[in-house]
């Protein structure tokens, strides 16, 4: 495998990309919707939530050292071990999906031929097979951010941020975190009965916050829940087919799919923002701009105000 062929772009940890990532894989019956609180309430208002991803800036091994007794071995679950860079995103997403048994869930082909094809292999096969994967890999890429300008040098300086993906979900009563840079699935224990999965991850997540300083705020959770548009039509169905319709209640619903609709409008052109180059329109501005003279006043003007807050701030800190 070449640099080239193996090649993953750093991906947005946003509901936006997520969403129409799995849309883009052929997934039906699912989207994604961003946390911004563990409270409960937030939880309750997108049920029945199926797993969570999370964002966090990687300190080392040694946080997690004490997670080493709880790793289990399972052929049920599906795993993957992450054998290349900037793959954790997607890999988070696909391990929940190829976990999933919801009615709701239409898995698509792309998931589905692959789920079949590596259900024999290993951890590290699997994870293997799916950095390997060219429709996987190029969707993934697909919502790279566009480069004005292409740098030799890909690898991130040393002293920058290193942030990484992992998933949380529900199997057969137990609480699993699935974290590609384990040996495999890490066994968070039974979920009480009567309890929702929710109320124990909210625990877990807070209890790997809580290892972090005060001032670390560099955390994401976003949620794997029904299609919510189609569940609002659902309800609007089955009120009308048992005469439990009211015009109040039909209008809440209905406001609820609009308000949908225009969210999804919304991501949309996120994301075709995100996937433009507008590298051509900056070069034709700055060739207008100098055929016009006033290219040059410009930097100038810029050198100038740059100048001025480089002496502002040396005043301050004298």
């Amino acid at each position: 495998m070449t640099e080239a062929e193996g090649s993953w772009c750093l991906m947005e940890s946003d509901p936006a990309v997520f969403t129409e990532l799995i849309k883009e894989f052929g997934v039906k019956g699912l989207q994604v919707e961003e946390l911004w609180s563990l409270d409960a309430e937030h939880f309750e208002r997108l049920q029945p939530v199926h797993g969570l991803i999370f964002l966090f800036k990687w300190i080392g091994p040694s946080v997690d050292s004490s997670d080493s007794e709880a790793i289990v071995t399972d052929d049920k679950i599906f795993f993957a071990r992450q054998v290349i860079r900037n793959a954790c995103a997607t890999q988070a997403i696909v391990q929940i999906l190829m976990n999933l048994e919801s009615s709701e869930l239409e898995l698509g082909e792309t998931l589905r031929d692959f789920k079949e094809f590596t259900k024999t292999f290993d951890s590290s096969m699997k994870g293997l097979a799916l950095s390997n994967s060219d429709t996987i890999r190029n969707v993934h890429n697909s919502f790279s951010r566009q480069q004005i300008f292409e740098f030799d040098n890909k690898s991130a300086p040393k002293d920058d941020d290193v942030f990484h993906f992992v998933s949380y979900i529900p199997i057969a009563g137990r609480l699993y975190e699935l974290d590609g840079l384990k040996e495999g699935p890490l066994d968070h224990g039974q979920i009480p009965e009567g309890k929702d999965w929710t109320d124990i991850v909210t625990v877990v997540l807070q209890d790997r916050i809580n290892k972090y300083s005060e001032n670390e705020i560099h955390f994401n959770l976003l949620a794997i829940v029904n299609d919510r548009k189609v569940e609002c039509e659902k309800k609007i169905a089955a009120l009308e087919a048992t005469g439990r319709a009211t015009p109040e209640k039909i209008l809440e619903l209905k406001q609820l799919i609009e308000d949908e609709e225009s969210k999804r409008h919304k991501f949309r052109m996120e994301n075709v923002r995100r996937k433009h180059n507008y590298l051509p329109l900056i070069v034709e501005f700055l060739k207008e701009l100098a055929q016009q003279k006033q290219l040059i006043p410009l930097y100038e003007k810029a050198k100038e105000k740059c100048e001025t807050k480089k002496k502002s701030k040396s005043k301050s800190s004298t």
